[in-house]
């Protein structure tokens, strides 16, 4: 009798037992997003729907788009498949609609793009606050990558808009870096003030030599006094907003942002010329929580 009361338990509590174990690093998540006592989730996209990501949620970015970068941006590159949004950079010869023969603007002056890939934005769609940000990615780290996760505001122009890296990779020298930014505007036009963390990527691959093959959660804490961004928990930077003040004394850290995930090719990611294709970026979810007593500030038009 009492092995039954025993084996009664263990399948009582065997859901618990099963859901508290950490998922498996190598694949995207399925399980539901966690429940926080002081925190509301207030928006999500878990991309568990096989097929192009939902309308409702993100819009594309198209053509060449910023910083020389080599890559055609396009909706065809970016697919949800398995539980996770697929940004899938490709070596392909695409016309630039907008070509001017001696333009000279780079973004019309390229006749031919030599490279695509994908930028989903939730611009016009949903926009944010304060909260807490939680995205769960694997990046591909080979020469002439660019994956991002980041915020810009929504009131402005760049950079006294205000910009959030939550994460950037890139070669910086030729070395392989991790980054988390905070932009705002400066006395120079067009030019931002920068508080900015630059860890190489030995530092996450000394102790797991597969650092670079496994999904790793990127996070952002964002209060009306500070911006602190995480990665699997270690913190990355950290900035107080009482420093983060445009010319004209407003703050784009204390108005709403909208989020955009890419994957860039060429730029600061370096020269892609060698690099084996495609090159992978694969987001298992994006989550937004904030304060159980704060207005959640995302909108859906």
């Amino acid at each position: 009798m009492r092995a039954n009361r025993i084996l009664h338990l263990c399948l009582l509590f065997l859901p618990t037992f099963l859901f508290a174990q950490p998922a498996d690093p190598f694949k995207p998540d399925s399980r539901p997003a966690a429940s926080m006592a002081s925190m509301e989730l207030v928006w999500q996209d878990e991309f568990n729907v096989d097929g192009k990501p939902d309308p409702a949620n993100w819009t594309f970015e198209h053509g060449f788009a910023r910083n020389q970068e080599l890559q055609w941006y396009q909706p065809d590159n970016a697919t949800c498949v398995g539980g996770a949004l697929v940004i899938t950079g490709k070596r392909e010869r695409v016309k630039n609609e907008r070509y001017v023969t001696g333009s000279p603007d780079w973004r019309l002056n390229r006749e031919y793009a030599n490279y695509t890939s994908a930028s989903l934005q939730t611009r016009g769609l949903h926009q944010w606050q304060f909260g807490r940000f939680e995205i769960r990615a694997r990046i591909d780290t080979v020469k002439g990558a660019w994956p991002a996760i980041w915020t810009l505001g929504v009131n402005g122009r760049w950079p006294a808009n205000g910009e959030i890296d939550i994460m950037e990779f890139y070669r910086i020298k030729s070395v392989p870096t991790i980054l988390g930014n905070i932009a705002w505007g400066s006395a120079t036009a067009q030019s931002g003030t920068w508080d900015d963390a630059k860890i190489p990527l030995t530092h996450f691959m000394a102790n797991d030599g597969e650092w670079a093959k496994k999904f790793h959660t990127w996070r952002m804490d964002w209060t009306k006094d500070s911006i602190t961004l995480l990665l699997d928990d270690e913190v990355i930077n950290t900035t107080a907003l009482n420093q983060t003040i445009n010319p004209d004394g407003s703050n784009p850290f204390l108005k709403p942002h909208y989020l955009l995930l890419n994957l860039a090719l060429g730029g600061n990611g370096d020269d892609p010329t060698q690099t084996k294709f495609p090159v992978k970026y694969e987001v298992d979810y994006v989550r937004v929580y904030q304060l159980n007593n704060q207005q959640p500030s995302t909108a859906s038009h």
